[in-house]
């Protein structure tokens, strides 16, 4: 089931491979994820000293939240991989030119996960091609639905 998705990212990258990506959180963060309280939109993830992050990504806390914790909803967020998957990853981002981001937050075996990709950027034209391919489909729908009745 999906808790926040990344829609912007499909518009802006063409996505390679995709990685699930278990999340370090707080306590707080994990019952406000829960509320829906989470977004993705200006997300993006970082390869630091052999290890993977989450930045931007903003999580609200919920109005009861503890008065002795001072939650930060913007903080650096630790994503937990496989070791063969940081190096495949910081070896693509590094030489081919590919960047990390985040598409989907989902509940996995009840535990928070994210979905990462492998993405290259879309240049423009590639955005006006990917749009208006969309609108042929949707226009070939239409008809088809005219045609049946």
């Amino acid at each position: 089931m999906s808790i926040a998705d990344n829609k912007k990212a499909f518009h802006d990258y063409f996505i390679e491979e995709r990685f699930e990506a278990g999340l370090v959180l707080e306590g707080w963060e994990v019952k406000a994820i829960r509320a829906g309280r989470v977004q993705l939109k200006e997300a993006y993830v970082v390869v630091k000293n052999g290890a993977v992050y989450l930045i931007g990504c903003h999580i609200s806390p919920l109005p009861t939240a503890s008065t002795h914790i001072h939650p930060d909803p913007t903080r650096s967020r630790k994503l937990l991989l496989h070791a063969a998957e940081i190096n495949k990853l910081i070896g693509k981002t590094e030489r081919a030119g590919f960047t990390l981001v985040p598409l989907d937050m989902h509940y996995s075996k009840g535990r928070i996960k994210l979905e990462i990709g492998l993405a290259k950027g879309k240049k423009q034209h590639d955005k006006r091609a990917a749009e208006k391919d969309r609108e042929w489909q949707r226009e070939k729908q239409r008809l088809v639905r005219s045609a049946q009745h």
